[in-house]
């Protein structure tokens, strides 16, 4: 799945002379967390989100000035001025902004929105707004995805039990454990003993994720309770 499957289109945007009080009405009247900045020809230059408007003169919330401050430089002082006293869009706005392609693998949307704490990112061709991603439109693509997997997921039984104790050997977390898998017409029973209740929520995870399971069954016993840790 790529951003053009997910994407919204008609993105909301505004010119790099769009008023400070506009952009902050759009916000909340579109009930959005930010919005794209773009020149005549549509290309995205920055993005104004909600936390650009945090810190205005308007408001009184301009950070008050610190000895530490003097370490910062006079650069990055005036730019934190222009940002809370500026009036327009291109003053506040976050440049360059992150952007993706209309091909754009969801998982790498996914990351650049975790790694940059981040709850859009507008989609581009040649430069050019035609859409944006918001972690809502990856929410809404995993209600696709989700039927579309399960639908895929028929297997013979003891292909799906193979897997499942790979997987299990395979990962570090699982060591010391002792797990039996027995599965029936897609049903997957899982005996054995743990050592937390954490090894015991991974090794679910790890059957209810198998191409072919449809329901698992989970009879694990702590051995912790039972006198062996």
């Amino acid at each position: 799945m790529q951003a053009i499957d997910i994407m919204s289109i008609n993105a909301c945007s505004a010119g790099p002379d769009t008023p400070i009080n506009e952009i902050a009405r759009k916000l909340c009247d579109r009930n959005i967390s930010a919005m794209p900045i773009v020149d005549r020809d549509g290309k995205v230059l920055g993005i104004v989100s909600e936390g650009d408007l945090l810190r205005r003169i308007e408001l009184g919330t301009v950070k008050k000035p610190r000895w530490t401050d003097i370490f910062s430089g006079d650069a990055a002082l005036a730019r934190d001025y222009v940002k809370s006293h500026g009036r327009a869009a291109k003053d506040v706005m976050t440049h360059p902004a992150i952007v993706v392609e209309e091909d754009t693998d969801i998982a790498e949307i996914a990351n650049l929105l975790e790694s940059h704490r981040i709850k859009r990112v507008p989609v581009v061709r040649d430069g050019r707004l035609v859409g944006i991603v918001s972690r809502s439109d990856i929410v809404r693509g995993l209600i696709v995805a989700a039927k579309t997997w399960s639908r895929s997921r028929r297997v013979d039984e003891k292909k799906i039990r193979a897997e499942i104790l790979e997987e299990i050997h395979r990962l570090p977390f699982a060591h010391g454990t002792f797990v039996n898998v027995v599965v029936e017409e897609g049903e997957v029973h899982l005996w054995g003993n743990v050592e937390s209740d954490e090894q015991r929520a991974a090794i679910r995870v790890i059957a209810e994720n198998t191409r072919g399971v449809t329901q698992v069954v989970d009879n694990l016993a702590d051995w912790r309770l039972h006198g062996y840790a």
